[in-house]
């Protein structure tokens, strides 16, 4: 048996991995095709339901047990990410300023885009100071899906 368990749903922008523990959700991310071999675990499967409530409009938060794992500064953000709601928007300057960090906006830019955990993680939430959708592991396109779907954004 392994440390770490996976499962998959299928979403209106792609195949989402959702990776874990026993302890709590450690990834989630946008892949092509499915593992050949992997094993799920209640933890896993919980999270990929609560993605596939979110995909259908049924769920705004996520009530889930994380496991982050980064540079202490990293977890911070991520933490920070944490705190934009659903259908809001911050920007690296907002999330710098709010980890007491005010002139780090590309580190924060930095640990949003290593971010492991995404759509739970909202890194999709924050733009650049412009107004501009900036950077999206992901692809682009699916950050301005998610943030139109959150009705942040007019279709």
């Amino acid at each position: 048996m392994s440390d770490l368990y996976y499962d998959f749903c299928e979403s209106p922008i792609g195949l989402v991995e959702v990776g874990g523990t026993s302890r709590g959700v450690t990834s989630l991310g946008f892949v092509e095709k499915r593992r050949e071999r992997f094993e799920s675990h209640p933890a896993v499967g919980k999270a990929v339901q609560q993605v596939m409530e979110y995909f259908a409009g049924k769920r705004r938060t996520f009530e889930l047990e994380l496991s982050l794992s980064g540079t202490e500064f990293q977890e911070k953000v991520w933490r920070q990410l944490l705190t934009v709601p659903y259908g809001h928007l911050a920007s690296y300057q907002d999330i710098a300023k709010a980890i007491g960090r005010p002139k780090a906006v590309r580190p924060v830019g930095a640990a949003n885009g290593q971010n492991p955990i995404a759509i739970i993680v909202p890194c999709h939430r924050i733009i650049g100071s412009s107004g501009n959708l900036t950077g999206y592991g992901g692809g682009l396109w699916r950050k301005e899906w998610l943030l139109k779907h959150e009705g942040c954004i007019l279709p």
